[in-house]
């Protein structure tokens, strides 16, 4: 019997190349090795405003990327949170075990809200890493493929299992996380500080899997760099270092490979072969997600979520016979 994994990914804003070399590229790969669910997650989408049709557009978008990427529906399961109704009533019966004060700690609630402002920030987005513990536990979930900005939901996750099954019983396995070290940190291009985000303001923070070739190559170009001109993999060097970590990732070149290369030369040749890099990485995924129409994703996602019912009805099922519900 293979483990199990389970990760998705949220249908708003742009797809970028974070989410490809941080979690979906990993996926592709992990798939053989695990039993893989992998989920578009609209639930956690709507924590935020979103335009109803525009988050329709994304969902279809973000199912094509996967398919466009290489997750095989032939050995993954692949679907939309949504038409799995036991998500939400998993996260309700553990919102009965879960403290305030816990999610109070979340960073990524205290960020977000930082932003909004409290007197603007939904329940929903408080109550995130509660859904996002149902997702994993709903499924018998082994192993979670996450970035490391995710490590604080995972351990939430792996408390509150403990915590069911110490107040009624094992019935949730415990999941570990798993983290890819060099796809985890891919950084804004506008400010290495930061890591690439699809919600950032400024588009030239990141390269959408679907920018064209002029935009990619604009956006590279404008790319923050720092001090000197000498192309050197350097933790002092943090703008660089990131963009050093895209080439080397997109192109199976180790980061001492691309030193070489570019001995003596400056950032001008770099970034221009960068570009090169990536529009050639993107334009054969573009071209495969045009290849898909809307109605064989929307086939795939449905199949996916009749593969998965059976595991997430009978573990509801216990749960509720854990509580004390009648059946």
């Amino acid at each position: 019997m293979k483990q199990r994994i389970f990760s998705g990914i949220q249908p708003s804003g742009n797809l970028h190349l974070g989410n490809y070399l941080g979690a979906i590229k990993n996926w592709v790969k992990l798939q053989d090795e695990y039993d893989s669910i992998f989920c578009v997650v609209d639930l956690h989408a709507i924590t935020v405003p979103q335009d109803p049709e525009e988050l329709r557009k994304k969902t279809i978008e973000v199912a094509k990327i996967y398919l466009a990427s290489g997750i095989d529906p032939q050995k993954s399961s692949i679907f939309i949170q949504s038409h799995i109704p036991e998500h939400s009533e998993l996260a309700w019966i553990l919102n009965t075990i879960t403290k305030i004060s816990e999610l109070e700690k979340m960073t990524q609630f205290k960020d977000k809200s930082q932003k909004e402002g409290r007197e603007g920030t939904s329940m929903g987005l408080f109550d995130y890493p509660v859904l996002m513990a149902a997702d994993i536990l709903l499924y018998d979930t082994e192993i979670v493929p996450v970035g490391e900005d995710q490590l604080q939901h995972i351990e939430i996750t792996r408390d509150l299992a403990k915590r069911f099954n110490t107040k009624f019983g094992e019935t949730f396995i415990i999941p570990k996380h798993f983290v890819k070290e060099e796809g985890m940190r891919i950084m804004g291009l506008d400010d290495p500080t930061k890591k690439m985000s699809k919600s950032a303001k400024s588009e030239y923070n990141y390269i959408a899997l679907t920018d064209s070739e002029e935009i990619i190559r604009k956006k590279i170009k404008k790319a923050v760099t720092d001090s000197g001109s000498e192309i050197v993999y350097q933790d002092e060097k943090p703008a660089l270092k990131n963009l050093i970590n895209i080439y080397s990732l997109l192109s199976d070149k180790t980061p001492e490979d691309i030193e070489k290369l570019y001995a003596g030369k400056g950032y001008a040749d770099f970034k221009s072969d960068l570009a090169d890099v990536v529009v050639n990485f993107l334009k054969p995924l573009q071209e495969r997600m045009n290849q898909i129409n809307d109605q064989e994703v929307l086939d795939i996602l449905r199949s996916g979520a009749q593969k998965v019912q059976p595991i997430a009805t009978a573990k509801l099922a216990e749960v509720k016979n854990k509580v004390g519900f009648i059946a």
